[in-house]
């Protein structure tokens, strides 16, 4: 099987505020699957976020590539689809016109591109709220929003970088469910390569296929895990023996690598 997304010998270095040599990633490589979702997993510092960045576009490794579907990547593009943290939404559009953005810059008519919207945002739950606006929704209807014009565009890869991070524990939960939704295959797409930071052990789990463990910096990779639980991953998941003896054994090898010297 080709691989969808690779990342080959990346390393980023930077120049600090006072001039220093700062490495922020040392030869990192991952090969990721078609439809395989992937963790980056690892302390604070540890180069996950760049590491999405360079994945991105938005930042160019100091030495190595990322390939999709066998091209270098050497900019943004609508082949990535980018969820944040902070939501990232158009506070001047509606939820609706916030879903269509993507449609929209491809050409696509108005009455297409209003279906698309419409089918993501009923997957994300969200009906009924089309023509509200960022400012009147909660912080997890605002990253289901996202979610939705993530998909909108049909990306090649989603990326997600912390996007549940301020968000409460209860709806935290439930948000990993949707963000295995939005990834299923349907229709004639199949399901979503997707590439996700976290600093949470057990959404990792509950959400990979593969969990990349990165070291501090400079963030290299410790190892790579299986996640290894069936699919579908209902809320009774987090009650497996598998999913706590995973959590367990992730946990115990990040410590190794993270303890004070």
């Amino acid at each position: 099987m080709a691989h969808k997304l690779e990342i080959v010998d990346v390393t980023k270095d930077y120049v600090g505020p006072r001039s220093q040599f700062v490495r922020a990633l040392d030869k990192v490589s991952i090969a990721v699957q078609p439809g395989e979702f992937v963790s980056l997993l690892g302390p604070r510092g540890c180069g996950k976020s760049t590491l999405l960045s360079v994945i991105a576009g938005f930042e160019k490794a100091t030495s190595g590539e990322i390939r999709l579907d066998g091209r270098v990547v050497d900019g943004p593009g609508p082949d990535r689809g980018l969820v944040f943290q902070d939501y990232a939404l158009f506070p001047w559009k509606t939820l609706r016109e916030n879903v269509m953005y993507g449609p929209s810059k491809r050409g696509l008519p108005k009455e297409p591109r209003q279906e698309i919207a419409q089918r993501y945002i009923s997957l994300v739950g969200l009906s009924g709220f089309e023509g509200h606006y960022p400012h009147q929704l909660s912080g997890g209807m605002r990253q289901r929003c996202a979610l939705a014009r993530s998909v909108a565009n049909n990306p090649q890869v989603i990326l997600m970088d912390e996007p549940l991070a301020a968000i409460d524990a209860l709806t935290r939960n439930a948000l990993q469910e949707e963000i295995l939704k939005v990834c299923e295959a349907r229709d004639d797409q199949p399901r979503k390569t997707a590439v996700y930071v976290t600093h949470s052990i057990e959404e990792a789990v509950f959400l990979s296929d593969r969990i990349v463990l990165m070291s501090p910096r400079p963030g290299r990779i410790i190892q790579l895990l299986s996640g290894a639980l069936p699919y579908p991953r209902p809320a009774e998941t987090r009650q497996l023996p598998d999913f706590h003896r995973l959590a367990k054994d992730i946990w115990q090898t990040l410590k190794i690598y993270t303890k004070p010297a």
